[in-house]
């Protein structure tokens, strides 16, 4: 067990990616604390499988753009778990997709709060109570490559998610190590809404790999991050699409 006697937050974790990473943290030993805004029927699904599994899991509906939300969630898993020494900022989306000359400043705000904000914000509360272990944000491939159309503003707020690992590695260090992962074309709901069938196809036509990626590829490199296995990485961005971009 790679976490065993561990506790971890996951944001976002009611579906898709957090949700995988959740249960996958979980199969490895750790207490963990699932927030979710919306996905109640997905948050409360994955704490029935872990805890089937013999884990410990709770989950809390939370808006991470609201500092009471954020400190009511760290202080629930002290409460339940006893301490934090894993989090895992996956909180984020890109909301609509809109181009610079079409887009209202209360939309750029939005994406900059839900991606951006929120890892800041939860980070902040964590570090309260989190002596040493592991923080692993999700950025995305758009940090990168500016995105695809209409994504401007979600791909520069995955491009602050990527320089505040940076940042953060560098202040949290050597008690807390920071890195993120920069995924790319990964089967969820996220691509389900914002990208054109036609496009995913053609991605898996291009890709060395051939397939889009999964959950739990996502989840296995988290995984990775957050445990001493990784020991001596932080301050990483990890490429994670199959192949379509090299850094």
């Amino acid at each position: 067990m790679k976490l065993a006697g561990k506790t971890a937050i996951v944001t976002g974790a009611g579906r898709d990616i957090g949700a995988a990473v959740a249960t996958k943290l979980a199969s490895e030993g750790a207490n963990v604390a699932i927030n979710y805004f919306s996905s109640s029927e997905g948050a409360d699904a994955t704490v029935a499988a872990i805890k089937a599994a013999g884990g410990n899991a709770f989950a809390m509906q939370g808006d991470l753009n609201k500092e009471a939300d954020v400190k009511a969630l760290v202080a629930n898993t002290v409460e339940a778990f006893g301490s934090v020494d894993v989090l895992v900022n996956n909180a984020g989306g890109l909301i609509a997709r809109k181009t610079i000359a079409e887009m209202p400043v209360e939309h750029w705000n939005a994406v900059m709060s839900l991606n951006v904000t929120s890892t800041f914000l939860m980070t902040q509360a964590c570090l309260a109570v989190m002596k040493s272990g592991a923080i692993v944000n999700l950025a995305s491939q758009a940090g990168r490559d500016g995105g695809g159309p209409g994504a401007v503003a979600y791909a520069t707020a995955k491009g602050a998610v990527m320089t505040m690992t940076r940042g953060l590695a560098k202040e949290l260090g050597p008690d807390i190590r920071v890195n993120a992962l920069c995924p790319g074309m990964i089967d969820t709901d996220f691509h389900n809404i914002h990208t054109p069938d036609a496009g995913r196809r053609g991605f898996e036509a291009n890709a060395p790999l051939k397939r889009q990626g999964h959950v739990d590829d996502a989840a296995n490199l988290v995984l990775f991050l957050a445990c001493d296995d990784s020991a001596f990485v932080t301050g990483t961005n990890v490429d994670l699409n199959g192949g379509m971009l090299f850094s």
